[in-house]
């Protein structure tokens, strides 16, 4: 099943600070919902681990990601895939842009991603509004994370 989704979200901070925390598998670790263990394995590359449901399916993906067309501080593609047992597998991939705004940096993003599995079984509807969930609660963390008062 395909899935796509997009936004943007301006953030309490200048474009250097968003840049640097957004490739601070620390801050990034917080930052996902339930995120396990995130690993940087290379400049361009991390080894995660995020436990996630979807409705009645739960299930622990592991995986990996990987940053392509990096353009500091501007953004990237994110790219990655995850197996997650019975549950199915996910993969996708990201293009994330930063902006400087009046009042800090303007993060836009826009998703694609393959679900299978019985994750896919549960139906559009449900997966959508469990990703947007997960990304809403991500901005918000992230957005706590670069606010001056946590530098």
């Amino acid at each position: 099943m395909a899935m796509t989704m997009n936004g943007d979200f301006v953030l309490p901070a200048d474009k250097a600070t968003v840049w640097a925390k957004l490739n601070d598998p620390d801050v990034l670790r917080v930052c996902i919902p339930g995120c396990q263990s995130l690993e940087k394995t290379s400049d361009t590359s991390f080894q995660a681990t995020a436990k996630v449901k979807v409705g009645p399916v739960g299930a622990t993906f592991k995986g990996k990601v990987n940053l392509t067309d990096i353009d500091a501080p501007n953004g990237y593609r994110i790219s990655g895939e995850g197996e997650g047992g019975v549950a199915g597998f996910a993969k996708g991939g990201a293009v994330v842009k930063l902006e400087e705004v009046e009042g800090g940096t303007k993060l836009t993003y826009d998703v694609e991603a393959q679900i299978g599995g019985k994750l896919a079984q549960l139906g559009g509807r449900l997966v959508n509004g469990v990703a947007k969930k997960m990304a809403d609660e991500f901005f918000a963390n992230f957005a706590k994370a670069v606010s001056p008062a946590q530098a």
